[in-house]
């Protein structure tokens, strides 16, 4: 008896000390991901420490979190091997059911909006979007374009940018008001007679139009300026920016900013300065006069870059050193490490509400 009690004794011990242990998901937590562990660690930013480390699958790149900050979800991407989204319970740190998106092979870039969530699938030359409500792909668009890798949404979902980097473009797609299918009146299939009754049907998701616009070698890593009139793309094969023009969808200027193996960039909200990662470069450009006003080396090689919704810090992944940095956005320092699991790449915010 004495035994049996000592166990039970224990076990409420045991029970209690996990308890005590465990940590609330902070608001906002900076979610940061794991090649080499598979994981998506739960980061405090106030802290700089890891609350949690959550499996997600293989070879995870990117990850995005829901408007209301209590889901994740995972591209799995394998270069095209894999068509999961691992998808993560932020306030339980568990991990949910994944999303099997079939054909749509090699996900990546992720955006969240409307309710659902917009990938790439690289290996079928496409981009489709998940709704998260009714628990499926309910939008699929094709791009001709070789690695369509990273995306950006509008707020109104009804423009979508994606570097396509293979053949060194961005593809501009924007929600039109026409129709699919021939015009009312015309040739009937064989076998019917008379004109085709009534207008033809809108297809589900409208009808788009799509707009190729070249860029540079290697174009991945863009963000679109917080005003939404330009998108900024590093060009990794050439070591160039080239600035978009959103209204007429061309090149305004090519930035000759000495930014090889760029991998991503990003604006700060300000929309003053923009942040690139080239390599173990850690680059930081005025927008206004596209003049750089830092270079600073931040390790061995770069990946994810984030800013904090308050433009105070910046972050980025930093593969071969297995951290991420974290950079002072008034200093131009960095000022701090975070330990997320091996290999960390991609980056996110999530914000409950």
């Amino acid at each position: 008896m004495k035994s049996l009690s000592r166990i039970a004794h224990a076990a409420i011990l045991f029970s209690f000390a996990s308890w005590s242990c465990a940590q609330i998901t902070p608001n906002p937590a900076l979610l940061v991901l794991s090649k080499h562990d598979q994981t998506l660690a739960i980061v405090d930013p106030a802290t700089l420490q890891s609350v949690a480390r959550i499996p997600v699958g293989n070879d995870p790149h990117e990850v995005i979190a829901s408007s209301d900050g209590k889901t994740a979800y995972v591209s799995n991407y394998g270069f095209g091997a894999f068509h999961t989204l691992a998808v993560v319970d932020l306030v339980a740190q568990k991990p949910l059911p994944t999303i099997d998106l079939g054909a749509l092979r090699g996900p990546h870039g992720l955006a969240f909006n409307h309710g659902k969530v917009w990938f790439t699938a690289e290996a079928a030359k496409a981009i489709g979007s998940y709704d998260s409500a009714s628990g499926k792909i309910d939008w699929i668009m094709g791009t001709g374009q070789n690695r369509t890798h990273m995306l950006y949404v509008f707020p109104d979902a009804k423009r979508i940018l994606t570097t396509n980097v293979s053949s060194g473009t961005v593809t501009i797609m924007e929600e039109t008001e026409g129709r699919a299918g021939p015009p009312p009146g015309t040739t009937p299939p064989p076998g019917n007679s008379g004109p085709l009754p009534g207008p033809p049907p809108t297809p589900p998701g409208g009808d788009w139009q799509l707009t190729v616009v070249p860029v540079g070698r290697g174009s991945e890593g863009f963000d679109v300026s917080p005003d939404g009139k330009q998108a900024w793309v590093a060009n990794a094969g050439d070591g160039t920016i080239s600035i978009i023009d959103i209204a007429t969808k061309k090149v305004t200027d090519t930035l000759d900013a000495h930014v090889p193996r760029a991998n991503r960039l990003k604006f700060t909200p300000d929309g003053k300065m923009v942040l690139v990662s080239a390599g173990p470069d850690f680059v930081i450009l005025d927008s206004a006069t596209h003049k750089e006003i830092k270079r600073m080396r931040t390790g061995h090689g770069s990946g994810g870059v984030l800013v904090a919704p308050d433009g105070r810090r910046a972050y980025e992944a930093c593969g071969p050193d297995n951290y991420v940095a974290v950079i002072d956005l008034k200093t131009l320092e960095v000022v701090g490490h975070i330990d997320a699991g091996g290999g960390p790449d991609g980056l996110a915010w999530a914000v409950q509400n």
